[in-house]
């Protein structure tokens, strides 16, 4: 394990291997549509109009396949994916599952290892791109808006979650009525899973990063950051220092380890490692002091796996990794006294 991974929320990185022709595949539209068409989506960039039920959906950057994918929709192109990729088949498994219960074929996989490939996304012919969470560029969307209508995020870049990503969805493929069904459905299941686990009510957590090989500052990611927002979602409280970030326009901000006493208000510390770099940082003259690190209270994920990707929540990932994460979690809580 990778010490500067400690406490580190998700890097997304993507590579490519084509594994499917977008001559021979088409988007799954399922059998039903709860909206008329034409409609129109707002989004950062302003407007977007769907003039009729798309029928070859293409997504690109981190996790919007998954939400068209929970709404019955098979891409025709997606981008491929090698962080949290345990089989190197450019698939997280709970991507894999969905395909396989619509019975989809893989679609062609996007190289985004230097950015979206317009050229590949142009060759999957799609009538609807879909990009709800997203970094997209002004440049970028006008690009990719010359070759089929595109769904943008909402307001800040990788600022989406995962009931925005399902309602801008639903709405652009005519699924409003499924999306708002598929919020309330997964809503039961993290209320139900955090049930069972008590510790969580009250705490304050929050997602950081610390790289131990320089451990003169704490990374930590801000109030708008989807994984620190679903942190929220399964009960835990928002810490001072990281709610007084909610208006910055940065995802990730930084604190010198010289101002470690701010760091108590945080309960919990989420984030990558293993128990080997947690005590170095308990080590640490400065760090060490922190009241979470002195007692362990961390839930730590190991890097580049399934589950590490999967905490950047998606309608697909949170049932496939919400009892393994909800218990990371309530472990790590249940050592505040």
């Amino acid at each position: 394990m990778r010490l500067a991974r400690l406490l580190a929320a998700a890097t997304l990185a993507f590579g490519l291997t084509a594994c499917a022709s977008s001559d021979d595949t088409d988007s799954d539209a399922g059998s039903s549509s709860d909206g008329a068409f034409p409609v129109t989506v707002e989004h950062a960039y302003g407007t977007t109009e769907v003039p009729s039920e798309p029928k070859r959906v293409a997504t690109v950057a981190w996790s919007n396949q998954d939400t068209a994918l929970a709404l019955g929709v098979v891409p025709v192109g997606m981008p491929k994916v090698t962080y949290g990729d345990d089989d190197t088949d450019g698939l997280h498994p709970w991507v894999k599952d969905k395909l396989d219960e619509l019975g989809g074929e893989t679609p062609v996989l996007f190289d985004e290892t230097d950015g979206i490939d317009a050229a590949a996304v142009a060759k999957s012919e799609p009538d609807l791109i879909l990009a709800p969470n997203s970094g997209l560029t002004k440049e970028e969307y006008e690009t990719l808006s010359k070759i089929a209508p595109t769904i943008a995020f909402p307001d800040k870049a990788w600022g989406t979650t995962w009931r925005q990503a399902l309602e801008l969805t639903g709405e652009a493929l005519g699924k409003s009525d499924e999306a708002e069904k598929l919020i309330a459905d997964l809503e039961k299941q993290i209320d139900d899973a955090t049930a069972e686990r008590p510790e969580i009510k009250g705490k304050t957590a929050v997602m950081s990063w610390i790289d131990p090989s320089d451990l003169s500052k704490v990374g930590y990611y801000t109030a708008y950051d989807t994984r620190a927002q679903f942190l929220n979602d399964l009960g835990f409280e928002t810490p001072e220092f990281v709610e007084s970030s909610k208006d910055s326009d940065q995802f990730f901000l930084e604190i010198s380890a010289e101002k470690a006493d701010e760091l108590n208000g945080a309960d919990v510390f989420v984030g990558y490692g293993d128990d080997a770099a947690l005590k170095k940082v308990q080590a640490d003259p400065l760090l060490g002091k922190v009241t979470a690190f002195q007692r362990g209270s961390a839930a730590l994920l190991k890097d580049n796996t399934p589950l590490a990707a999967a905490v950047s929540p998606s309608a697909l990932s949170i049932p496939w990794m919400l009892d393994d994460y909800v218990t990371l979690l309530a472990d790590a809580a249940a050592k505040v006294k």
